[in-house]
């Protein structure tokens, strides 16, 4: 699963950056949960506490769960429209101001935010947990902030009294802004070609890297490549291709046979209002490092981690399965039963042990296809749009979390795997062999 959020704003919008660390506190270590990529953290919004994407390719902080928008007190409201990623126009969308929102012990007393009540734009099946919103790269502006994919913490520090010290076992890169937000200079190689491209450093996107440009990496002959689904814009859904690039070069660090998307054009317009932009990297690239911003002086820091040798992994079944709903499901469960009884005859009690056989009703969560890729391997064994996963591997589907159902798919070439759905009334079960395109 891939989110992808590129906002701008088309009516008037200018943010604020008050965050500050509580108490006179020097730094601050906040835990977050990695879930397909992308940093998962607690954010109390007026009180209210929600789960947020931590996403540098953002402005701003938007909260787009209806769910959430009404449980949370929102001040100073006025519309606005928001356009993003995907070939769909822009989304109504409220701006609203004077809010105090707090992450660990990061406190912004006067935060500006976005709320977006349109229900079809809802992460949350997706990811398989719930997600109330993003926090955008303002979180960056005041700090020094580490981000350990490998921990799944980030640490916030006072830049007046933890500047960031050399380090010999690190890569440090520029990073230039543009409308606030990151941008990096990185190499891709293909033989004796080098290109210089420069991509946002974008946290809210599970993929690797996104070129906007094949700089001849796409190849009908032999076909080297394949169309598939992105990810979930704000303005609607992203296509393109997936390839692989032989090598990117991150200064002295290089990484090979790297799996790179090249979205539709269409999609992509309003990223282009830069026009140096030739793509962005994502969670698939970061979580391969401890990741270090420091905005102030305009430096990322990059320290690989125990990840950075992984071979690049991608869904090779084909299918793209979200949550949708619950539903109640009927377990029988055994249980033992102590019985005693006393005897009249002799001064003891006989103990007896029953088996019996209880019937539990519980709420699960009930998955459904939302894409299957042309051509893949679920595809050629027939399963559609709109099937709903009853079974994998014989173990009922409500019992994965999705992000293991991504890991078991992406994993493993030639895997078989046995699949139950069922469309309509009816159920079938198929085999699948997990097979990679490259």
């Amino acid at each position: 699963m891939i989110l992808l959020i590129l906002v701008s704003f088309c009516a008037g919008v200018s943010a604020q950056s008050g965050f500050f660390l509580q108490g006179g506190k020097k730094k601050d270590r906040i835990p977050f949960r990695l879930v397909n990529n992308l940093p998962i953290i607690e954010v109390e919004i007026n009180g209210t506490p929600l789960s947020f994407i931590l996403d540098t390719g953002v402005k701003s902080t938007i909260l787009f769960s209806l769910e959430a928008a009404d449980s949370v007190q929102l001040r100073n409201t006025s519309p606005v429209q928001l356009q993003g990623l995907g070939s769909g126009g822009a989304v109504e969308a409220l701006k609203s101001l004077n809010n105090k929102v707090k992450v660990g012990n990061v406190l912004d007393w006067d935060h500006e935010l976005y709320i977006i009540f349109d229900s079809s734009l809802n992460f949350s099946p997706r990811m398989g947990i719930p997600i109330h919103g993003i926090l955008g790269n303002e979180f960056f502006q005041n700090f020094i902030v580490k981000i350990s994919y490998s921990s799944e913490s980030i640490t916030v520090f006072d830049p007046k009294k933890y500047p960031l010290k050399s380090c010999r076992k690190c890569e440090d890169l520029q990073l230039n802004f543009v409308g606030s937000k990151p941008y990096i200079s990185l190499e891709v190689v293909s033989g004796e070609e080098i290109e210089e491209v420069k991509l946002l450093v974008d946290s809210g996107s599970s993929d690797v890297i996104w070129l906007f440009d094949d700089y001849d990496f796409i190849k009908e002959t032999p076909k080297n490549y394949f169309k598939d689904f992105l990810g979930l814009g704000l303005s609607g859904n992203i296509y393109g291709k997936r390839a692989q690039i032989p090598e990117l070069r991150v200064g002295r660090y290089t990484l090979n046979e790297v799996n790179t998307s090249f979205p539709e054009e269409d999609a992509i317009l309003k990223a282009r209002y830069y026009q140096d932009r030739d793509g962005s990297v994502g969670g698939g690239f970061l979580n391969r490092f401890t990741v270090t911003f420091d905005y102030g002086n305009k430096v990322v820091r990059f320290k690989k981690n125990h990840k950075f040798n992984d071979s690049f992994n991608y869904n090779m079944s084909g299918l793209t399965i979200e949550h949708q709903g619950m539903e109640l499901v009927k377990e029988e469960r055994q249980a033992a039963v102590n019985s005693n009884k006393a005897n009249e005859n002799d001064n003891f009690t006989r103990n007896s042990v029953s088996i019996t056989t209880e019937v539990h009703f519980t709420l699960v969560p009930k998955y459904v296809v939302a894409d299957v890729r042309e051509g893949s391997p679920a595809a050629l064994a027939g399963i559609e749009k709109n099937d709903e996963i009853i079974s994998i591997n014989g173990k009922p589907s409500h019992q994965y979390e999705l992000y293991q159902l991504i890991e078991m798919f992406s994993t493993d070439e030639g895997k078989r795997i046995y699949i139950e759905y069922r469309r309509g009334s009816l159920t079938n079960r198929v085999k699948i062999f997990l097979k990679s395109v490259f």
